[in-house]
């Protein structure tokens, strides 16, 4: 097992993966390392259903705070191409957190949740002694839907064209922005540069966009880019489905030139992310991005999934392909495991 972050796929095969508890004939879809959610099918109806933990990080003010957690809890159901109908959350919370402060914190899920149709039906919410902030409890999202029309999270083919949204460590830079800006200016960031990348945490979600790309077009596969960054959202995607992906993270296509279906685009990046990551020194690409969602697409959709993001607001490029093989092929060097989440590292620096 790593010190921090996720168990590695070894842990889950030798020790989680045997012991599953009873055998059921209702669950189409059951845990595998890197996979984002399970499914059940109930005589024809689907539940797709996936569980995270819930960390509240005060230096965000808690309503802020709450919105943030709620739409990490979302996306892993939000790969499948739905929203969440439904959903568990429980808390179990310091004793110095105040009324006012849990207040601030469930308007802020609240909101979001009528805003998204998820409706809470379930729960737990206590204090109690060695409680400690941020990780203060976890939540099961579920989505009520059709079983057979789901994005399976292990169904990249090859042929696929890569899509990302927003870009790489737009989380890690918005976060450290929000809760260190002094740090940040004592190595050097500009105010504007921290703000710039402190916002970021509001456009960490991607639940709209996981179901705008579903209803415009054929997706074979979503993942969102959560430890490990974006090059473990692909290292666990072309695992999973047994391909091999090719990721071009520079783009090609010269200014002005017309798009062909081979061409990649560069990379999205928010603003501030590349110098809080020099700044940090980490590397963008292996630290955890929640909100930014990877998918795998055939040729002919990747136009009208391209747009339906694009309607959104959201930045979305193409940067890969998937071939018959398997592993990463990432700026020249192979990965066959995800890589290390490096934030824990500045985090636990910055902590000191």
């Amino acid at each position: 097992m790593t010190d921090r972050g996720k168990i590695d796929r070894a842990f889950f095969a030798e020790r989680i993966a045997p012991r599953l508890g009873a055998e059921r004939g209702d669950v189409a879809l059951g845990p595998a390392h890197g996979v984002d959610f399970g499914l059940l099918d109930l005589d024809g109806t689907g539940l797709a259903v996936a569980t995270d933990p819930i960390s509240v990080l005060p230096g965000l003010g808690f309503e802020r705070a709450g919105r943030f957690a709620l739409h990490v809890a979302l996306s892993d159901v939000a790969v499948a191409g739905v929203a969440s109908s439904h959903l568990a959350i429980s808390f179990s919370l310091p004793e110095s957190v105040t009324d006012e402060q849990f207040d601030a914190l469930w308007t802020g899920i609240h909101e979001e949740c009528r805003a998204l149709g998820t409706s809470i039906v379930t729960g737990h919410t206590a204090r109690y002694p060695g409680a400690e902030l941020p990780w203060v409890g976890a939540a099961t999202a579920m989505a009520v839907c059709d079983p057979e029309r789901i994005v399976r999270p292990d169904g990249a083919r090859p042929g696929d064209r890569l899509l990302v949204t927003r870009g790489p460590a737009v989380e890690t830079a918005g976060l450290f922005a929000s809760l260190y800006p002094e740090k940040l200016g004592e190595l050097g960031l500009s105010p504007e540069t921290v703000a710039e990348a402190a916002a970021g945490i509001d456009d960490a979600r991607l639940v709209r966009d996981a179901v705008a790309a579903a209803e415009a077009g054929e997706v074979s596969a979503m993942h969102d880019a959560t430890e490990g960054g974006l090059l473990g959202a692909f290292c666990e995607m072309a695992e999973t489905a047994g391909v091999r992906f090719e990721i071009d993270v520079e783009g090609r296509r010269p200014s002005g030139s017309r798009a062909s279906p081979d061409d990649a685009d560069a990379a999205p990046m928010h603003a501030g992310v590349t110098q809080v990551c020099e700044a940090l020194g980490v590397d963008p690409w292996k630290v955890t991005s929640s909100g930014t969602l990877v998918l795998a697409v055939p040729p002919a959709d990747v136009d009208a999934v391209r747009r339906a993001i694009d309607a959104r607001g959201t930045p979305v490029a193409q940067i890969g392909k998937v071939r018959e093989g398997s592993g990463v092929l990432f700026r020249g060097e192979e990965w066959t495991e995800p890589p290390r989440d490096e934030s824990w590292d500045a985090y636990a620096a910055f902590e000191d």
